[in-house]
């Protein structure tokens, strides 16, 4: 912290800085201020409604616990202000209700009270603040200098925070709309798929449907491009069975971004955690972009698909001491951040300048509330918090018992749709995979990293693998936690996409403007012998036959698999690993690549593969395998295998490994169907292969199986039909390089 005669002189600069700019433009009332009645401190945001002797108009109620005074701002289409002091003030909630305030209404608040950097207290007045509870916003985020609280150019920059800037920022940020709430859902029937049912599908809203050729052009990019049949028939095609929409809250661009020409093209920057993001509505921003969404969600929901939302409740685009003031720090820094205890600066467990202070009860309360609704008026099924040990933390360090996790637990709504964690932050101790308690799915890294390991040459053994192919018992076999706790992937929007993956070993993510030093290093990919595009015939061969390899293991594997949109079909980003800032053709779905015969292929097979899934519920189990003998012929659920069709000793396991055999018996299948009968299913042997020549391996006999037909073999070029040739019991196939086979017992 500063001594006090530096604070001291600081302050005095802000002063004198104050008075030479003046005050500033502050606005003038409108011709006819309406009446402030005193209202109700709930529901928080801008609520229209039937008031007092059925007088139509909105409440508006807004937690601003340290603050002096609160106006509500009016904005008429001119961007006319007017100002209405809210003097009702109930356990620290201003409020008061609004008569002749309808929906489409812009608006914001205005938060008065102490500038005080070194306390933590940022209150500025002239800064027009976001309603957190604004349920549409209307216009962009520029960030020019006026946005800031402090003066952002001030010459000394290592106490620009400390200086208050008091320039009007209302002309140069979005307001937030009154939206009128008249939607029941009482016509939508959710999906509700059981989660060891789920085949997951990550996509970005604007990305999967920007290109798209079937959809109108007015539409593409949008909720309603999502919504067209162009788009669900994709879907329903592939099989997934949930979309996991990457960040659809209201976000901002980041300054650095801007100034370089670009945008912030995955969203993970939120500043309204109640509007879905303006930009990707089609049908207006006055309050349109609301029924937009519902609309989407209802025709997923007509088509089967469920609706996962990305979230971002850890940080806020509000960045650090040197960011802009745009809605939460304006309304009580201290009360929504972590601050450290040098309360000008900001602990930071997200790597974004902030953290959410999720042990605050209105912190808590914001992110509740801004859950519930999503679920209940917007119609979503489920959630993917992003950074979740950050929202877990206690004072520091995770805690497993948090008063987030604890609140979730006990909630009628949210316990009952789908959570699934990113489990780590960038803080000290933040990396919590396997460590979330039952209720929650966890996006496995460790599944990730020995899948891209294997199919490389990189794994020391087969250890690791056989657990992630067959569920992770050992993160998620306690506390009542099923195979399904582990969300699989291979790839995901941060990162290599699957074709990139087999094409590249280094990063190329020049066209981010950071000199290729953002992004990970750590890759675990393989370019088969030459860095990026080829005109090779055998090494493009290869990597279509590595393709396979990665999505045929992802389909199979024990879990709940997650795909990336334009995987399925070959996407590249051009080797682009951190393509968050990317908003065109580098991340968008190229849709011709399916006047492609390889690609094609590609997406024949992924859609086999899932049908397989669906089909079969050995491939879906809802509890793990015991590896025990089932029977008295000795077969046990799980087995697993080396080359030579002999059941792997604890010395195999240990021992390097190119080759491992599992066997799935579908006759030893916990639980019952709907009707109380046993779940029976057909077996299934498959066979990895991850080294560069071919393999003799021997196909288990009695009394595993006396004959196997042939499901899938990667190493076929063309999968538009099964393979369908059968082999013995005992007999030796050759598995060529690198290749995978699925095999179904029939015998």
């Amino acid at each position: 912290m500063s001594s006090a005669a530096e604070q001291e002189a600081v302050r005095g600069a802000a002063r004198s800085a104050a008075a030479a700019r003046g005050r500033g433009h502050r606005g003038e009332p409108g011709a006819l201020r309406p009446p402030v009645w005193p209202g109700a401190p709930t529901p928080l945001g801008a609520r229209f409604r039937v008031g007092p002797d059925g007088v139509a108009g909105t409440n508006f109620a807004l937690w601003a616990g340290g603050a002096e005074a609160v106006e509500v701002c009016l904005f008429d289409p001119s961007g006319g202000e007017t100002r209405l002091a809210l003097t009702e003030l109930t356990h620290e909630i201003w409020h008061g209700f609004v008569p002749g305030v309808r929906p489409g209404q812009r608006y914001g608040f205005r938060v008065h009270g102490r500038w005080d950097p070194w306390t933590g207290a940022r209150w500025n007045p002239a800064k027009l603040l976001l309603d957190p509870y604004a349920r549409a916003v209307d216009g962009d985020f520029t960030l020019p200098p006026e946005v800031y609280g402090h003066v952002r150019d001030w010459p000394q920059q290592q106490v620009a925070d400390t200086v208050r800037d008091d320039r009007d920022s209302a002309p140069h940020v979005p307001k937030g709309v009154v939206v009128q709430d008249d939607d029941d859902w009482a016509d939508d029937h959710r999906p509700k798929t059981p989660w060891s049912d789920s085949v997951i599908y990550e996509l970005h809203v604007r990305g999967f449907t920007r290109l798209h050729p079937e959809i109108p052009e007015p539409l593409r990019g949008t909720y309603a491009g999502l919504a067209h049949p162009a788009a669900l028939e994709h879907l329903v095609r592939l099989g997934v069975t949930a979309v996991e929409l990457l960040p659809v809250h209201q976000f901002a661009h980041e300054d650095h971004l801007l100034r370089r020409g670009l945008r912030n093209y995955w969203g993970y920057n939120s500043i309204g955690y109640f509007a879905p993001h303006a930009a990707y509505s089609a049908s207006g921003t006055s309050g349109q972009q609301v029924g937009e969404f519902k609309r989407m969600v209802r025709a997923l929901h007509g088509a089967g698909i469920e609706v996962i939302l990305d979230v971002v409740y850890n940080h806020t685009a509000e960045a650090g001491e040197l960011g802009p003031t745009l809605s939460l720090r304006g309304i009580d820094n201290r009360g929504y951040y972590r601050l450290p205890s040098d309360a000008r600066r900001y602990a930071d467990y997200t790597g974004c300048g902030n953290t959410l202070h999720v042990v605050q009860p209105q912190v808590l309360r914001l992110i509740t509330d801004s859950l519930r609704y999503w679920v209940t008026e917007m119609g979503v099924d489920g959630f993917r918090f992003d950074l979740a040990a950050a929202l877990a933390r206690s004072m520091h360090d995770v805690d497993m018992l948090s008063p987030f996790l604890a609140v979730i637990a006990q909630d009628p709504v949210l316990r009952r749709v789908k959570l699934i964690a990113e489990p780590w932050d960038v803080g000290n101790g933040g990396y919590q995979v396997g460590s979330f308690p039952p209720l929650w799915t966890e996006w496995n890294d460790r599944y990730r990293d020995a899948v891209r390991d294997f199919w490389r040459g990189a794994l020391p053994d087969v250890r690791d693998l056989g657990y992630r192919l067959s569920g992770s018992s050992d993160l998620y076999a306690w506390g009542g936690r099923r195979p399904y706790a582990s969300i699989n992937f291979v790839t995901a929007h941060d990162g290599f996409t699957l074709r990139d993956l087999v094409s590249y070993e280094r990063k190329h993510n020049e066209a981010n403007g950071e000199g290729n030093r953002d992004g990970t290093h750590d890759n675990r990919s393989w370019n088969c012998g030459v860095e990026g595009e080829t005109d090779d015939p055998r090494v493009n061969a290869l990597r279509r036959r590595q393709l396979r390899n990665l999505l045929t293991t992802l389909l199979v594997s024990t879990g709940v698999p997650m795909l990336v949109a334009g995987d399925e079909m070959g996407r590249t980003q051009g080797g682009n690993n951190n393509a968050y800032c990317q908003d065109g053709e580098v991340s968008w779905v190229d849709w011709s690549l399916l006047e492609k015969p390889g690609p094609r292929g590609l997406l024949e097979l992924a859609t086999r593969l899932v049908e397989l899934r669906h089909r079969h519920p050995v491939l879906r189990r809802r509890a793990f395998f015991s590896g025990r003998p089932q029977a008295a012929d000795g077969l046990r659920d799980l087995a697993w295998f080396t080359a030579r069709g002999k059941e792997m000793t604890e010395q195999d396991w240990y021992a390097p490994a190119s080759t491992l055999g599992l066997y799935l018996s579908g006759r030893d299948i916990p639980g019952r169907d709907a009707r109380g009968a046993p779940v029976t299913d057909d077996s299934f042997l498959i066979l990895l292969h991850s080294a560069d020549r071919p393999a003799s391996c021997v196909l288990p006999g009695p009394p595993w199986a006396g004959a196997y037909e042939v499901v899938v073999d990667t190493s076929e070029e063309e999968q538009g039909a099964p393979p369908g040739r059968t082999h013995r019991g005992g007999e030796t196939v050759t598995l060529p390089a690198r290749a995978m086979l699925v095999l179904k017992v029939t015998g």
